[in-house]
């Protein structure tokens, strides 16, 4: 219903998701919460497929946080696992989609670590459309880690302090290589950013839904879509001045 609903030539070019809602998905089924992270990789499989045909062009997926550390160590194991076994290139080939990672990649396990870079080697050449996983992110870690960077050339007289600008700053961060969020989709009920891409978010269009993440699917991505569809991106600017650009 709500794909046929959408205007196919006004598609996000990049949409970013927060995957909530695994466990409680699990818990209101009586099942193990590795039950629903299972469940959600499923949907991380067919809604890549469907972010294709409908034209994203970068699907960013917060899925593992660097808070997410705290976890039981037998619920973190399990996501490692689940996660090295399901880095298959067969979804990527298919639908020319290149991989890419952002996050401290070098908390994660050496095998997880090598599968990871072994796909993002593999897939570099396709431009059909691009998913990015966090892994082990958090947007403190990345603004924290690109201003140690920053510091460490201004201390080396290789950077004047006042040389520093938002687009260096951007251009230093994890995710230099994609752009701006234009939709922030959180799944689960919780609405709050929780630590992701907050400076690449400043003016993303933001959705929240009840749906848990194993139960989301195209018609949810469709129904964010529209609503993304339905607003003003202003910029900071007046719908006046909105307007007359148009009109050019």
């Amino acid at each position: 219903m709500y794909e046929e609903l959408i205007d196919k030539n006004r598609i996000p070019e990049h949409v970013a998701i927060i995957m909530d809602g695994n466990g409680r998905w699990a818990t209101q089924r009586g099942k193990d919460r590795t039950e629903g992270h299972i469940q959600g990789v499923k949907v991380v499989r067919q809604l890549t497929q469907d972010a294709v045909r409908l034209g994203i062009k970068y699907l960013t997926l917060y899925t593992f946080s660097t808070e997410n550390w705290n976890r039981p160590v037998a619920e973190i194991n399990a996501l490692m696992l689940l996660l090295f076994k399901n880095l298959e290139d067969e979804l990527f080939v298919k639908n020319e989609v290149r991989f890419c990672v952002i996050g401290d990649t070098e908390r994660l396990p050496e095998d997880v670590r090598a599968k990871l870079n072994e796909l993002i080697k593999r897939t570099s050449n396709f431009k059909r459309s691009t998913l990015i996983l966090a892994l082990s992110y958090s947007s403190r870690w990345e603004i924290t880690d690109t201003v140690k960077k920053l510091a460490a050339q201004v201390a080396e007289g290789k950077l004047k302090p006042e040389e520093i600008t938002e687009d260096l700053i951007s251009a230093n961060l994890n995710t230099n290589f994609m752009p701006n969020p234009d939709l922030l989709i959180r799944t689960g009920g919780e609405i709050r950013l929780s630590n992701y891409l907050l400076w690449q978010s400043a003016y993303t269009e933001l959705y929240f839904c009840d749906t848990f993440w194993p139960d989301f699917d195209k018609e949810e991505l469709c129904k964010a879509i529209l609503s993304y569809q339905e607003r003003e991106r202003r910029f900071g600017k007046t719908s006046a001045q909105i307007a007359e650009q148009s009109n050019k």
